[in-house]
């Protein structure tokens, strides 16, 4: 009874945030209404290389003409939603509003799209000097959640940031490559817990892929036999399939 008492109590003091707008909600981790329905969660039809999503269905194995002309090296981005304004202030609410938790309700929506044959979680990394400054790496939250999930494993050290690189908001696709080429590293001795597996590269928005694909260009060096990216968000270009 006590118990009880103390979580009712709770709940009036504190009662459960929207985790798009912070208003008064039903539940932790839910959304309301309002911002529920401002959501555009992915799923097929999509490109089958990168599972970018298509208007209308294109027949089994169609792609994108970006991935028909440089077929990508990951086995797909899975993205929860697109990204847009509530996704965004969820994703800025957990990157720099010290709102850990809402880590959890970002993977509660990835967590359909995790490959079933996935053997491992990796972040993608922050460099040393950014994670002193935030305090935590948002992506490391986000697929610690995932882990507590699934089952999965995840290993949030293995993947290093070797140099600090400048934000990348401002840049293009050509300059945004440039700044992290040659910027992630897998030491010697953590090669054998990636080799040959599965690994399923987490973080919270996928934009152009820059850092993701130079983050699975260090993997499958490192023996990683499949890398599929998943994130909470991603950015889907306006132009006509």
């Amino acid at each position: 009874m006590l118990r009880a008492f103390l979580r009712s109590a709770l709940a009036l003091a504190l009662p459960p945030r929207c985790a798009g707008c912070g208003a008064i909600a039903d539940d932790d981790h839910r959304f309301c209404a309002t911002c529920w329905g401002s959501l555009r969660f992915l799923g097929p039809p999509w490109c089958a290389a990168c599972h970018l999503p298509f208007d209308q269905d294109q027949g089994a194995g169609a792609c994108c003409a970006t991935c028909l002309a440089q077929p990508p090296k990951h086995a797909g981005v899975h993205a929860a939603v697109a990204y847009g304004p509530v996704a965004r202030s969820l994703a800025l609410r957990l990157k720099y509003g010290g709102r850990a938790a809402l880590a959890q309700t970002a993977a509660r929506h990835m967590l359909r799209h995790l490959p079933p044959d996935a053997d491992l979680l990796i972040p993608v990394p922050l460099h040393r000097w950014r994670i002193w400054r935030r305090g935590y790496n948002q992506a490391g939250l986000i697929a610690a959640a995932l882990a507590a999930q699934s089952g999965i494993s995840a290993a949030g050290g293995v993947l290093i940031r070797t140099r600090h690189t400048p934000a990348l908001q401002n840049m293009n696709g050509a300059a945004r490559r440039r700044a992290v080429k040659g910027a992630f590293a897998i030491a010697a001795q953590d090669r054998p817990a990636i080799a040959g597996r599965h690994v399923v590269l987490v973080d919270d928005v996928y934009t152009s892929g820059a850092t993701t694909d130079a983050c699975i260009d260090t993997l499958c060096r490192s023996g990683a036999a499949t890398v599929s990216v998943l994130c909470w968000a991603r950015v889907i270009d306006a132009a006509p399939d």
